[in-house]
C-alpha cells in the first residue's frame, strides 16, 4: 500500500509541476515538435534531437517489460506502454502504483513477446541509443540547451521525463529477474546506476524468459479427491 500510495503522489507532484510549476510554455512549441518529428532537424540543437528521439527509445524498452509484467496482473500493461510512447513516465507512474508483485509468467510466449523478450531487440536499442548519444554529444551546445531548459515548458518537461524513466525502471527489475530464475545482484545496480544505458544491457543479457504451457500448467493442479 506505501508503494502505490508513493507512486501515486509522484505522478499527481508531476503533472502539478509540468503544468503549473514548469517554466511557461513557449510560442513555436508546436512547430518544434513537428519538425523533430518530420526529422525536419536544421537549425535545432543536436541534444535536443537526440533527447527527442531517445524518448521514443525508452518505451520499447519498457515495453520490454511490461508486456511481461502484465501477464500476472489483473490490469492490462499495454494501454500504459502505449500511452508511454506519447507521455512516457505520466504513463509509467500509473501503472507502477496499480500493479501487484508478479514474480511469475504462466503461459505461452506469443510471436510478440518473443520479439521483446529476444536480445537482438536489446541490442538494436542500444545500437540505437548510442548513436543518438553520441550524435547529440558531438554537436552539443550546452548554453543553448540550458537556456531553453530554463525556459521552454516542452524542453524542461521532457528532459524531467527522461530523468524519471531512468530512476523508476529498476522498479521492474526485481520481478522480471525473478521470472527468469535470475539471481544477479550486480545487474540490478547496474540498471539503477547506469541511466538508460544499464537497462539496455540488461536486455540484452537477461536470460530468456521460460514459458510454461497449459499442459504443464494442469499438471501442476492437484488431482480431485
Amino acid at each position: 500500500m506505501v508503494r502505490k500510495i508513493a507512486f501515486g503522489l509522484l505522478w499527481l507532484g508531476l503533472i502539478v509541476y509540468a503544468f503549473f510549476l514548469s517554466p511557461p510554455e513557449q510560442a513555436g512549441t508546436l512547430e518544434l515538435i513537428k519538425n523533430l518529428s518530420l526529422a525536419q532537424w536544421q537549425g535545432i540543437n543536436p541534444l535536443i534531437i537526440a533527447l527527442f528521439n531517445l524518448m521514443g527509445v525508452w518505451p520499447i524498452v519498457y515495453s520490454a517489460v511490461l508486456f511481461i509484467d502484465g501477464r500476472g496482473q489483473k490490469i492490462p500493461a499495454w494501454p500504459f506502454a502505449i500511452a508511454s510512447f506519447a507521455v512516457g513516465a505520466f504513463a509509467i507512474l500509473p501503472y507502477l502504483a496499480l500493479r501487484k508483485p508478479n514474480q511469475k509468467f504462466l503461459g505461452k510466449k506469443n510471436t510478440f513477446v518473443k520479439l521483446l523478450d529476444s536480445h537482438i531487440t536489446g541490442f538494436v536499442l542500444t545500437l540505437a541509443a548510442v548513436i543518438l548519444v553520441a550524435y547529440g554529444l558531438t554537436g552539443a551546445d550546452w548554453t543553448n540547451f540550458i537556456e531553453q531548459w530554463q525556459t521552454n515548458r516542452f524542453i524542461h518537461v521532457m528532459s524531467l521525463d527522461f530523468c524519471l524513466l531512468c530512476l523508476l525502471f529498476p522498479r521492474l527489475v526485481g520481478d522480471d529477474m525473478a521470472r527468469r530464475g535470475w539471481e544477479n545482484p550486480q545487474m540490478a545496480w547496474i540498471t539503477g546506476l547506469i541511466p538508460l544505458l544499464g537497462p539496455l544491457i540488461y536486455l540484452c543479457v537477461r536470460p530468456s524468459l521460460p514459458e510454461l504451457g497449459a499442459d504443464a500448467i494442469n499438471t501442476k493442479k492437484p488431482a480431485p479427491n
